[in-house]
């Protein structure tokens, strides 16, 4: 049974509240080679908002904070996509591409960001991952909440199938970068989407 505090508004979190959680979830990931960062969804395809982002081409739609690795570094000159491989919007080219996607549920989704903050991307290889996880869950969730029911998430990872557990070692994946092994998030609502994706450059 809900409380009427459940459907008080003046109980919901206020933006600059929901910015700090979503800046405190992002500090997360500070230790890894992640990109984070969030465009706007402009039509049904959602590939070419993806492409966008991947290019820095967009900012932020609500102006909260990001993460790029890669600012200042000289590769974005010969390459604005670095180190992500860009969709191509050609029939088959957008079709290869999003082969290498698969559609996890929402309950998911925590553990894949956790996992994707941990060194080497293994939860079982963390040893101070209990006295650590209730903090990471809880950033996880933060970043989980700026996409609302009904909102799609997609890994590039077969994992666990149509009910992944990613505090499981995770063994494959589908490189979406000119890394051969990297995971991300990609999140879909009807007016965003996000990307939450880390790396192994070594």
């Amino acid at each position: 049974m809900h409380s009427e505090t459940d459907h008080d508004p003046t109980h919901a979190p206020s933006a600059g509240q929901e910015a700090d959680s979503w800046s405190a979830a992002v500090e997360m990931y500070r230790h890894r080679y992640s990109f984070i960062a969030v465009g706007p969804r402009t039509g049904e395809d959602w590939l070419p908002d993806v492409a966008a982002i991947m290019r820095r081409e967009v900012a932020d739609p609500r102006g909260w904070r990001g993460k790029d690795p890669e600012v200042g570094e000289p590769e974005l000159l010969e390459d604005p996509a670095f180190p992500f491989r860009v969709p191509r919007m050609d029939e088959a080219g957008a079709a290869e591409w999003r082969s290498g996607l698969f559609e996890i549920p929402r309950r998911s989704v925590v553990r894949l960001l956790v996992m994707l903050a941990t060194n080497e991307m293994n939860v079982t290889r963390q040893r101070s991952f209990p006295e650590r996880r209730a903090d990471m869950e809880r950033h996880a969730e933060a970043i989980l909440s700026r996409f609302p029911s009904g909102s799609t998430f997609f890994t590039n990872t077969r994992h666990g199938g149509e009910n992944p557990d990613f505090y499981e070692r995770v063994s494959g994946c589908w490189p979406m970068s000119q890394y051969v092994w990297d995971f991300g998030l990609l999140a879909v609502s009807r007016e965003e989407v996000g990307l939450v994706w880390s790396f192994d450059a070594s």
